[in-house]
């Protein structure tokens, strides 16, 4: 059976990624796995020296560093240990009892696809472990992450709030229709109302691309809201999600259209930083 990922990490979006991929599994009626990555190049688990063999008098310090090295990756693997034991117990609390751990010492994305084929759906915080109150970053390896890994990906805020509302950011490509085709078949959303939401002309074709979307997303029995606004992307969807209070944004990633335009760049990385929402990023 497919499973939910969550990531868990040092992040103090970790709590919420693990509230958040309750929420999916109680929803999908689907188990979780969390999973914690140990990055290769920060804590290697055996230092190289061999490029500095015969070094005389600095063979003591290299190895003395090595050993360091070694040190810091242990403790950095019992740390994780000790994150994903309590990020069982938060998840267990919740309701979820179908859970397993993994841990890998390894590149997070590689590790992602190692578990891609036994991945229904993938939970990851907007904001990696250096993030701090005065300075947000977005994950560094968020980007590679999107475009690496053909799973659905909920990429979550550092606080937890259940949603009852959605909006998926439709442009009528094939690419777009595949992601509802995926929408459809989840029952992650089932029955939470929806809005479909274009960006760009009114015209009588965008609005019958929008019935065919619609019409497809039947077997989630939501109230479904249709929508055509004009303006560039990255405002008018905000605004639009504002405007009726939705609390996930869904869209598709990457491509040529100006929506999935919308998620490459500055843009994108100025929309994910300051994100308060979850985003649901269909692969």
């Amino acid at each position: 059976m497919q499973r939910v990922v969550a990531c868990i990490d040092g992040s103090r979006a970790a709590p919420a990624v693990c509230d958040y991929a309750s929420w999916a599994c109680r929803h999908m009626q689907a188990p979780m796995t969390l999973l914690h990555v140990l990055d290769e190049e920060r804590f290697p688990a055996e230092p190289d020296l061999a490029g500095n063999i015969g070094l005389g008098s600095r063979e003591q310090l290299l190895e003395e560093l090595a050993e360091l090295d070694r040190k810091r990756a242990k403790l950095a693997l019992e740390h994780g240990h000790n994150m994903l034991d309590e990020a069982e117990r938060r998840v267990r609390d919740s309701g979820v009892e179908d859970i397993s751990k993994r841990q890998r010492h390894d590149d997070l994305t590689a590790s992602l696809l190692a578990l891609e084929s036994e991945t229904r759906l993938l939970v990851m915080g907007l904001h990696g472990e250096s993030s701090s109150d005065r300075d947000i970053h977005i994950g560094s390896q968020l980007e590679t992450v999107i475009r690496s890994v053909h799973r659905p990906i909920l990429l979550v805020p550092d606080e937890f709030n259940a949603p009852k509302s959605a909006m998926l950011a439709f442009d009528g490509s094939v690419t777009a229709l595949k992601g509802v085709e995926i929408l459809a078949n989840s029952p992650v959303l089932k029955g939470m109302p929806l809005h479909l939401v274009m960006i760009g002309a009114d015209t009588n074709d965008q609005w019958e691309q929008l019935k065919k979307a619609r019409k497809m997303l039947d077997p989630l029995g939501s109230d479904i809201t249709m929508a055509i606004r004009a303006g560039d992307v990255e405002p008018a969807l905000h605004e639009y999600q504002q405007e009726h209070d939705i609390d996930v944004l869904v869209m598709g990633a990457y491509g040529h259209s100006r929506i999935r335009q919308f998620l490459v760049g500055s843009t994108t990385t100025q929309m994910l930083k300051t994100a308060t929402t979850p985003l649901v990023i269909l692969r």
